[in-house]
């Protein structure tokens, strides 16, 4: 006998997280169940200006919107990798570029036959063999479509976005599909007293909102997850210890970069995020290393262009609710936890964690199988994502009494062994496909100065010259694919350019 379907579903509060998990699960369930988003506009969201990773046209394309349509309702621009400026020591620079590296050969990925080609003398940076990282240097973009009978271009791309525009843009999409939206402010959860599950939610004017499955995306207050059903907080502040941060928007300069710029300071680092009206910029602290009037001038000082208000503060601690799915409470964003937006992953873990949700879609009856794989699952994907942070903070060779801590900081045992076996033989696996690839971490492995001992020995198997004519000709495809595209102003320009609102500053 079919068990009892979820009819009502109510997410608690709007922003980012609460217009993408209204739109998706109205795409995909919006059939068998009525959604409800309830926010109040006396409460504001944190998003000032976001940064994305390449899933994100996963989610967008899932959900059918066109993706020029969402570059000029969101004021956004392309997004190629996350340029570190300083994080191993002042001045140096590396990028964590998206899609590939070079081409594997046999059994091996490139980065070992590089590894080896630079042993024996070779000069060339990881980096010139990536496409990605080419054209972010040289300020161009194209969506570029792999030709059959062609060698893959190795590029991919995220957006740079505005978070407000974003949740704006879901929420019309999301009320096409008939998702009611009701304005309130949350006064009381109503539990049920045998079960312990969500009842109904009352809000400050008296009215009460009954459902079956609860979103709670209510920012860091955890106002169902936490408040009412006591997840519990695993705080990981240990390990990345920034508590706090400035967001501040500055008017747009030139040129128009298609990457996210992160650059250490003395304390934690700055963001800088160019979108097609203005460039977003934050930095990121240790309150117990550096004033807040202090982390305040230090950002406004390193402005690129000129602030367009206050620096706006947020106060946070790294970490994870000890259980994301209570009963019938499923968190999501900032009511799941935090992770500081080093490599651009708040975003995709609210896409994860919906496309989780939808894969375990429950019945009325919440089996508590699905509960715990839901969970363990989260646990898995945000302590991977935990250790990939870590890695920027702890291998670092800058002065200063923040940097040393981290230095010198205990690291958990599963970055410690991925560490090992890098530096032994630049060895790295990708586990239950954890977020980020083994290019991913071999990129900021190698930018921050790991550098393994010994290579693959099956590295070894092409000569000395097919060894030169194969890093030639994985630097030559890359130089073509990087010369045929567009500068990337230009090329918002000619096809997604969203509608003027202020003047460019010089």
């Amino acid at each position: 006998m079919a068990s009892a379907r979820i009819g009502e579903i109510v997410i608690i509060g709007g922003g980012t997280a609460g217009w993408m998990a209204a739109a998706a699960l109205a795409r995909f369930v919006g059939a068998q169940a009525s959604i409800r988003v309830i926010e109040s506009d006396e409460i504001g969201t944190v998003g000032v200006g976001e940064a994305t990773i390449p899933q994100l046209k996963l989610f967008n394309a899932g959900l059918g919107i066109d993706e020029a349509a969402f570059v000029r309702a969101t004021n956004a621009t392309f997004k190629l990798g996350i340029e570190f400026d300083g994080w191993r020591t002042p001045g140096a620079r590396y990028i964590h570029a998206f899609g590939g590296i070079g081409r594997g050969l046999g059994l091996i990925p490139f980065h070992h036959y590089w590894l080896r080609h630079r042993a024996e003398g070779g000069s060339e940076a990881l980096w010139a063999f990536s496409a990605s990282a080419q054209a972010a240097a040289q300020h161009r973009f194209a969506p570029l479509q792999d030709q059959p009978g062609q060698a893959p271009s190795g590029m991919d791309y995220a957006f740079h976005f505005d978070a407000g525009l974003y949740a704006a843009f879901l929420r019309r999409f999301a009320e096409g599909l008939g998702v009611r939206r009701t304005e309130g402010r949350i006064a009381d959860v109503v539990l049920n007293g045998e079960t312990g599950f969500v009842e109904a939610v009352t809000l400050a004017g008296g009215a009460r909102i009954s459902g079956d499955l609860f979103i709670d995306c209510s920012g860091f207050r955890g106002l169902v997850i936490e408040q009412a059903l006591a997840s519990g907080y695993e705080d990981w502040s240990h390990w990345l210890p920034c508590d706090r941060a400035l967001a501040v928007p500055s008017a747009r300069t030139a040129p128009l970069t298609p990457f996210t710029r992160s650059t250490a300071r003395d304390a934690g680092w700055q963001w800088q995020i160019p979108l097609q009206h203005r460039t977003g910029n934050g930095h990121v602290y240790c309150s117990a290393f550096m004033a807040d009037e202090e982390a305040a001038q230090q950002l406004l000082s390193k402005l690129d262009g000129k602030p367009l208000a206050d620096p706006r503060p947020l106060r946070f601690a790294t970490g994870k609710r000890r259980q994301m799915w209570v009963k019938n409470c499923v968190a999501l964003g900032l009511a799941a936890g935090f992770m500081e937006p080093l490599e651009s992953t708040s975003i995709h873990l609210i896409q994860s964690g919906i496309a989780r949700l939808l894969q375990l879609f429950p019945a009325a009856g919440f089996d508590s199988a699905d509960i715990a794989e839901f969970n363990r699952q989260a646990d898995f994907e945000w302590a991977s994502i935990r250790d990939f942070l870590i890695l920027h903070y702890h291998a670092n060779a800058r002065d200063g009494a923040f940097w040393a801590a981290c230095r010198d900081m205990t690291i958990p045992d599963s970055l410690a062994h991925k560490l090992a076996l890098f530096k032994a033989n630049g060895r790295i696996f990708r586990e239950h496909e954890e977020l980020f690839t083994e290019l991913g971490w071999v990129q900021v492995l190698i930018g921050q100065g790991i550098d393994p001992a010994g290579y693959h020995p099956l590295a070894d198997q092409l000569s000395r010259q097919e060894l030169a004519e194969f890093m030639t000709l994985a630097r030559q495809h890359t130089d073509r694919v990087v010369v045929a595209l567009p500068d990337h102003a230009a090329f918002i320009a000619r096809h997604c350019a969203a509608p003027a609102v202020e003047t460019v500053a010089a």
